[in-house]
């Protein structure tokens, strides 16, 4: 299976650099344009195509048509809720829906994935109304989480082809080929729309495409299954192969809840935004949270191989460390604007 996977990359990733300049004249034509200056903080130089995600979305449905969603995978509930999510989100794109609009198609959607069977089972069946709470907290979570981290260009797209990287990996080694298969082809959709969306971008994800990638990497973690290990020791893996948006998710709602402003309301106090206030240039504030993204799944597969007691302590490690970073941004920020 280790050959086919590798061509899936590659066909995924060519078939994404073929889409992506149709996306963006598609965007053109039906005015999908990011206008700098529509909002206060869209300080991008020139008019950008909001169609990545639709570049996304279709390379991996094509690519992935055959030899995953016709062969009766659980992921074939994952791909068609994820429409849900992605077709909310091109309605936003262009129109600006309300953020409790918004909240509700993620519901919506998540809710979808429960009834058709994908859902957390860390709990017995006698609390099965704990797996679906976990469930929607974790589905609605992360797909907001990526929606929040699309703070720059390339960012979140990388981001996603490291996790789905990570995925691709340890599925195989699961024994979950098509788990694998489709995590290959989410791989090369995002190596070739990264192409046009990396600064100096010519097309950003929009809430589509970063909504999109959050609901389908949300339904991955819950359909992979770690052979071979305890439960005890392998349950937060997902968690720290989506963690740095998740970190970000926490950073900027702390930030947000102690100024007493709204928490979906954009706002210029992502990490990325925090990290180039402190002097990093923007291309490398990226490659920083890439790399975090690269650490914590090397991480996260290495606890694995640990006893569940020290694989918790580790884990719990982590948590910590990054609540000390989410405190120290949050006292750079407060000095930067004392001074300002």
């Amino acid at each position: 299976m280790t050959i086919p996977i590798f061509r899936l990359i590659f066909l995924a990733t060519i078939v994404a650099l073929i889409i992506s300049p149709i996306a963006i004249r598609l965007a053109r034509r039906f005015d999908f344009m990011d206008v700098p200056g529509s909002m206060p903080h869209k300080r991008h130089e020139y008019p950008v195509a909001l169609t990545g995600g639709w570049a996304l979305a279709l390379s991996v449905i094509l690519v992935s048509l055959k030899p995953v969603l016709l062969a009766g995978s659980p992921l074939v509930p994952v791909v068609l809720m994820s429409g849900v999510v992605f077709l909310f989100g091109v309605v936003d794109d262009r129109f600006s829906l309300s953020a409790m609009v918004k909240f509700s198609g993620q519901l919506i959607a998540a809710a979808g994935l429960i009834f058709l069977g994908v859902r957390v089972l860390l709990f017995p069946p006698s609390f099965a109304w704990l797996n679906i709470l976990v469930s929607l907290f974790w589905l609605v979570g992360i797909t907001n989480a990526f929606n929040f981290v699309d703070s720059m260009d390339g960012l979140a797209v990388g981001l996603a082809g490291i996790s789905a990287g990570f995925f691709m990996i340890v599925s195989q080694e699961a024994g979950q080929s098509d788990l694998s298969a489709f995590c290959a082809v989410l791989v090369g959709a995002c190596i070739g729309v990264y192409f046009l969306n990396a600064n100096p971008t010519r097309m950003f994800l929009g809430d589509s495409g970063s909504q999109w990638l959050g609901f389908i990497l949300a339904g991955v973690g819950i359909v992979y299954t770690p052979q071979g290990f305890l439960r005890s020791q392998s349950w937060f893996l997902p968690i720290l192969l989506v963690g740095v948006p998740i970190f970000d998710t926490v950073l900027v709602v702390y930030s947000r809840l102690r100024r007493k402003q709204a928490v979906y309301k954009a706002n210029l106090d992502h990490t990325y935004h925090r990290m180039v206030e402190l002097g990093l240039h923007r291309n490398r504030a990226v490659n920083v949270m890439h790399i975090a993204a690269l650490l914590m799944g090397s991480i996260a597969f290495s606890l694995l191989e640990m006893r569940p007691l020290w694989a918790n302590l580790i884990f719990a490690a982590v948590i910590l460390g990054c609540a000390v970073l989410i405190l120290w941004l949050e006292k750079q920020r407060r000095k930067i604007e004392e001074t300002s």
